[in-house]
């Protein structure tokens, strides 16, 4: 069996995948958008771009690989994400431009990055971006850092178990109104487009614990910035 898309040419034996991960490459083949997120595609246009879901291991566990977005750029300002961005057009594909973008964005040495799985393109309407995540095992982690201060505060490593652990998830009421998911990590409060991935990666992956959709934290900011998924999560 492989995790892949064959549409789109990412393939790899499950077996060459630590058994941590193994059942996150087992569930993707069946993964709808709808599972992810309302926001599906729209029938034409729309900016193609892509993510990069980086899972490695530490000396402390499973990790997912975050950055904290520069607190002065003109969209989504010091907030946290995935690496990524719009394809370029040398990318030869989604899992190109994912990868590129997070060595730009870290530093982290691209040979050390194996892709396994495609999700389901998910539609950002506040940008009109078209988003592929792109999954993949950080087989030889190599250090990272805020390669690009114009686009990055800070990178950080989250351990997969502090992702799951009850205590630090949440929903967000964003000052516009909207409620969506969130997980308090790192000292970031991760919410919005990135959270909803978390989250349905933690749900495919049967890594994900019962919490309680009952505590909210209000989002402080600007009203008028209105992130990707923020009113998407009060079915989760």
């Amino acid at each position: 069996m492989t995790g892949r898309d064959p549409a789109r040419g990412v393939a790899l034996p499950v077996s060459d995948l630590p058994g941590w991960l193994r059942p996150l490459a087992d569930a993707v083949g069946d993964v709808q958008g709808s599972d992810l997120t309302r926001f599906l595609p729209p029938p034409s246009g729309g900016r193609p771009s892509a993510v990069l879901m980086l899972l490695g291991e530490s000396a402390h566990g499973p990790d997912l690989l975050l950055i904290e977005r520069a607190h002065d750029m003109r969209a989504h300002a010091g907030q946290p994400a995935f690496p990524g961005g719009a394809l370029e057009p040398g990318d030869a594909g989604p899992v190109e431009a994912a990868v590129r973008e997070a060595h730009e964005e870290t530093g982290l040495d691209p040979s050390g990055v194996v892709p396994f799985a495609l999700l389901p393109d998910v539609w950002v309407p506040v940008s009109d971006f078209v988003v592929t995540p792109v999954l993949a095992w950080w087989r030889s982690p190599s250090p990272v850092r805020a390669a690009d201060p114009t686009e990055v505060a800070s990178v950080h490593r989250v351990l997969i178990e502090e992702l799951a652990d009850p205590s630090r998830r949440m929903r967000v009421r964003h000052p516009s109104g909207y409620v969506g998911l969130g997980f308090e990590v790192a000292g970031l409060l991760v919410w919005g487009f990135t959270a909803g991935l978390i989250s349905g990666m933690l749900d495919l992956a049967g890594w994900a614990r019962p919490w309680d959709p009952e505590r909210i934290v209000e989002l402080a900011g600007e009203s008028g910035v209105q992130d990707d998924m923020a009113d998407d999560m009060d079915r989760h």
